[in-house]
């Protein structure tokens, strides 16, 4: 839904964020430009490639590349074993070797591929179980007109949660407004939890209201391809907008689900999407300024140079720039070691 921020008739609610993580190179190779579309790690991928130029290498050897710990890079490693791009050396205690790009990432789309299928098919089965229990008890269905009732439910929504909020955000929004209810909550110790749409990241101002939640406490992650808007509280109470068309306000439905079979079904499914979503983040005592942050967190979401010049209103000329400057002063040669400097100060997410 996409959380009211209360961008209320449709719901915008800015709801996340979680660490950033170091950035994902740009502009160089396009193949390493999308291992983070694939599900990959941002600092996973700084590993992997770390290990293509040694060809082989065992954690302490990557700690020293990147300067993180050796744990760190064990926990790396282990994740790309099991995304299939190391392997372990026979014969060879703690020693890697990586498996060629190629082949490795053929088999790293396949198995995502699966994955959102098992989404499709979730999402079919969610709707077979709205329609079952529409059919069956009506008390726990109940369909909401226009979009001034949507946004009225949400706001119930929230101010009823006792423990968490979790919630499902894209475009479009019908309102530009914030959602002081949502501050509320989480200064009485409601936890929010959201996963957006990459495209809101790109919706005017909807960027800022999020940095502003997670500064208040919400957790944030991004994820390609959410189809729906959703919200629920204490995992009790849902609220779904029935369709993404706002543009007509008295037109505009949403389920309201109480507890059943349907409501733990979309349980179930924001979690799957919660496991396959990137955290998103804002640090504290952060030294950049204000425009620089935005840049970092956006290069950070996986955005291209065009979407993010747009996003900030700067000519693409312009973004570049800006990031040649960060090179110069965070001493990095290049975006993507701009990223893991940033990253590894607490400029943009948790150190390593």
């Amino acid at each position: 839904m996409n959380r009211c921020t209360n961008r209320g008739k449709g719901f915008r609610t800015t709801i996340w964020a979680g660490p950033l993580l170091p950035l994902a190179p740009t502009g160089q190779d396009p193949f390493m430009s999308q291992l983070t579309a694939a599900g990959i790690d941002p600092f996973d991928e700084s590993v992997y490639r770390a290990i293509l130029v040694r060809r082989t290498a065992a954690p302490a050897d990557l700690a020293d590349d990147l300067g993180c710990s050796v744990e760190r890079a064990a926990r790396a490693l282990d994740r790309l074993r099991e995304n299939g791009l190391v392997g372990r050396l026979s014969g060879q205690r703690r020693r890697y070797a990586a498996i060629e790009p190629g082949a490795a990432v053929d088999a790293l789309v396949r198995s995502r591929t699966d994955e959102l299928d098992g989404v499709r098919s979730a999402a079919g089965e969610l709707s077979r179980l709205f329609t079952a229990a529409r059919q069956g008890d009506s008390e726990q269905i109940e369909v909401v007109h226009g979009s001034e009732a949507l946004g009225r439910w949400f706001v119930t929504l929230q101010q009823e949660a006792r423990d968490e909020v979790i919630t499902l955000d894209r475009p479009p929004y019908a309102l530009t407004t914030s959602n002081p209810v949502e501050a509320t909550a989480l200064s009485r110790g409601v936890r929010y939890r959201a996963v957006y749409a990459p495209e809101a990241l790109e919706w005017p101002g909807v960027l800022g209201d999020i940095r502003e939640l997670v500064a208040h406490g919400e957790v944030a992650r991004v994820l390609p391809g959410l189809r729906i808007k959703l919200a629920i509280a204490d995992r009790r109470l849902a609220l779904m907008p029935l369709s993404l068309d706002f543009a007509a306000a008295d037109e505009v439905r949403a389920a309201v689900i109480r507890p059943s079979a349907l409501l733990d079904g979309l349980i179930d499914y924001w979690e799957l999407c919660w496991r396959e979503a990137t955290p998103l983040g804002a640090p504290a005592d952060d030294p950049l300024d204000e425009e620089d942050r935005q840049m970092l967190t956006l290069l950070v979401s996986g955005l291209k140079d065009e979407a993010i010049a747009r996003q900030l209103g700067w000519s693409v000329r312009t973004m570049r720039r800006r990031i040649s400057r960060l090179h110069g002063e965070l001493g990095a040669a290049n975006r993507f070691q701009a990223g893991v400097i940033a990253a590894r100060r607490g400029l943009i997410g948790d150190a390593p």
